[in-house]
Order: structure tokens, then C-alpha cells, then sequence
């Protein structure tokens, strides 16, 4: 069971629980990623097999490409996307003729009074 002080809220209303925020200057993750991803280094081609100086993009490019070849299925399909862009869902938006579930009704069946009063006859 929950203690009693862990219900109470950590803040008063309007409080922020960062107030100064992100310091100025401070990189998102993105930046982060980008930067290292452009980091150079001497690797060895998983394709041709000599030692080459590669980005870290293009060494992990080179390795997606050697296991889509290799036959892994979800490699190739990121090798795909990141390539030519993610195939876009097409929906079929014609419009719908509703018709009759029972075709020997007639259309102008509405209510069960006029069945009932034909099955007594």
C-alpha cells in the first residue's frame, strides 16, 4: 500500500520542478548524435574488407549494407527507408454504396406491425 507521503504532490500549484531549466548551451540529443555519428576513424570495410578511414555513419551504413546482403530481412528494410523514405499507407477513401443485406425485402419495409397483421391472415 502507498504511504500517505508519496501521494502528496512534490510542488504547489504553478510550481515548477525545474525552475532555471536547461542551462544555456546545452545540446539536445540530436546534436549529440549528429556529432559523433561524423566522427572519423580507421575501420576495417566490412563490404571490401581493407582498413579505411570511415565516419561513424558510414561505418554503421556499411554494416547494415553487410547484413542486408547477408539476408536480414529488417536490415534491408531500414537500408530502404533511410534511402527512398518510408512507403507512405494509402487508404481507399471511395464511396460506399450501402445496399440491402436481404435483396427479396422490399424498400419500403419499415415496421414489424404490417408482417405480423400479413402472418395472421
Amino acid at each position: 500500500m502507498a504511504k500517505e507521503d508519496n501521494l502528496k504532490p512534490q510542488w504547489q500549484k504553478g510550481q515548477s520542478g525545474n525552475p532555471k531549466g536547461r542551462p544555456k548551451g546545452a545540446l539536445n540529443r540530436s546534436t549529440i548524435a549528429k556529432k559523433w555519428l561524423e566522427v572519423n576513424e580507421k575501420i576495417k570495410n566490412p563490404i571490401t574488407g581493407d582498413s579505411e578511414l570511415l565516419s561513424q555513419e558510414d561505418a554503421i551504413t556499411l554494416a547494415l549494407i553487410n547484413k542486408a546482403r547477408k539476408g536480414d530481412v529488417n536490415a534491408y528494410r531500414a537500408l530502404l527507408d533511410s534511402g527512398y523514405g518510408k512507403p507512405k499507407e494509402s487508404v481507399d477513401v471511395t464511396q460506399f454504396v450501402e445496399q440491402p443485406l436481404f435483396e427479396d425485402v422490399p424498400e419500403d419495409y419499415s415496421s414489424t406491425e404490417d408482417t405480423e397483421a400479413k402472418q395472421k391472415d
